[in-house]
C-alpha cells in the first residue's frame, strides 16, 4: 500500500534537489528513490514510469527557475529591453542559480548528442522560457516576440561565456553591440 505522506508534490522537491546537485546522470531510479527517502517502486507508483518521472521533474525544475526569474524581474515591468536583460542576467549570475544553468547545459549537450528525450525536453523548456520572456518585454516594445528571442540569445551566450571564464569577452561583446 502507498505511503499517504508521499505524493508527486512531496517527492518532486526532493528529486529536484538531487538532480540539481548531481545532474541527470544521477537520475536513475535507485539514486532518485534514495534521495526522496522512498523506493524505486514507489516512484513508479507515483509517476507511472521513469520517462514520465523525468518529464515531470524537469517541468517542476523549470517552474522553480521561472519563479526565481519572476522575482528577479520584480513587480514592475522593465522599461527597456536592456533593463529586462540586466535583471535576468543578474539573477542568472547568482550562485544559487548555477545548478539550474549546469542542468540546462547538460540537457542542451544531451540534445546535441542525440540522447533520447533531451531534444524534446530542451524544446519544451525553451518554448516556455521564450513565452515567459515575451511577457516581460517593455509594454511599448514594437516586437515582443522578436525581443524575447534576441534577449534569449544574448542571455544564453553571455551566461555560457561567463562560466567558461570569458565573462570579459561577453561584457566586451555586449558593449560593442550596444544593447
Amino acid at each position: 500500500m502507498a505511503n499517504p505522506a508521499l505524493s508527486r508534490e512531496t517527492l518532486l522537491p526532493k528529486l529536484a534537489a538531487h538532480v540539481l546537485e548531481h545532474g541527470l546522470g544521477g537520475a536513475s531510479l535507485r539514486p532518485l528513490a534514495k534521495a526522496a527517502g522512498t523506493s524505486d517502486r514507489m516512484l513508479i507508483y507515483h509517476f507511472g514510469n521513469k520517462e514520465q518521472l523525468v518529464i515531470d521533474l524537469l517541468e517542476y525544475i523549470a517552474g522553480v527557475y521561472s519563479t526565481a526569474l519572476d522575482m528577479a524581474i520584480g513587480p514592475d515591468r522593465p522599461k527597456t529591453r536592456q533593463e529586462c536583460f540586466e535583471r535576468i542576467l543578474e539573477q542568472g549570475r547568482q550562485p544559487g542559480m548555477q545548478n539550474f544553468l549546469v542542468l540546462w547545459w547538460e540537457i542542451v549537450a544531451g540534445a546535441a548528442r542525440g540522447v533520447a528525450g533531451y531534444r524534446e525536453a530542451a524544446d519544451q523548456m525553451m518554448t516556455k522560457q521564450l513565452a515567459w520572456l515575451e511577457t516581460q518585454m517593455p509594454a511599448d516594445d514594437p516586437d515582443p516576440a522578436g525581443g524575447a528571442r534576441f534577449l534569449m540569445t544574448l542571455l544564453e551566450g553571455t551566461l555560457m561565456l561567463g562560466v567558461v571564464g570569458h565573462e570579459r569577452t561577453a561584457s566586451d561583446g555586449l558593449v560593442a553591440g550596444q544593447l
